[in-house]
């Protein structure tokens, strides 16, 4: 079933399992706050369980460009384009929100970020690959993210 996220009440719907779901209630609420003030879109989310092709696309673009596999439990993803951007997001038990960005029309604006949620340690698959940058949020406290750059086509 899919949830549309609400930035105006933050919700921990679907977020439950997590030990930190207000932080990740928070993160998600701050995307779809992004993605509703930039493009006028809705942020929906559905269950891991009914989007496993999402999470086979989202796996297959980590583990190929830098080998990389979480093991924490995904709860939640997020599909969708808006103009000629696709996007494709993971939201994972542990408070890590996976992103990726691949624009129809221009192979050098594809990447993959990370955001952490606040109060969550750095998932050992990304320590010490990759630094990470502080932003500061309302909804989501202090968020920490970083990227790297898709150069394959998927």
């Amino acid at each position: 079933m899919s949830y549309i996220v609400n930035f105006n009440h933050v919700s921990t719907v679907g977020l439950e399992p997590s030990p930190i779901a207000e932080a990740l209630a928070g993160l998600r609420a701050n995307e779809a706050r992004y993605y509703m003030n930039k493009y006028k879109h809705e942020f929906t989310v559905v269950p891991a369980s009914e989007s496993q092709e999402t999470l086979v696309y989202v796996n297959r673009i980590l583990n190929e460009e830098r080998d990389i596999e979480f093991t924490a439990n995904p709860l939640e993803t997020s599909r969708f384009q808006v103009d000629n951007i696709k996007m494709a997001y993971v939201f994972y038990e542990d408070g890590l929100v996976v992103n990726v960005m691949y624009t129809v029309d221009d192979p050098k604006k594809r990447a993959v970020g990370f955001k952490l949620s606040e109060g969550m340690e750095v998932p050992k698959e990304l320590e010490g690959k990759f630094k990470f940058a502080r932003q500061k949020s309302k909804l989501a406290g202090t968020i920490r993210g970083s990227f790297f750059t898709i150069k394959r086509e998927y």
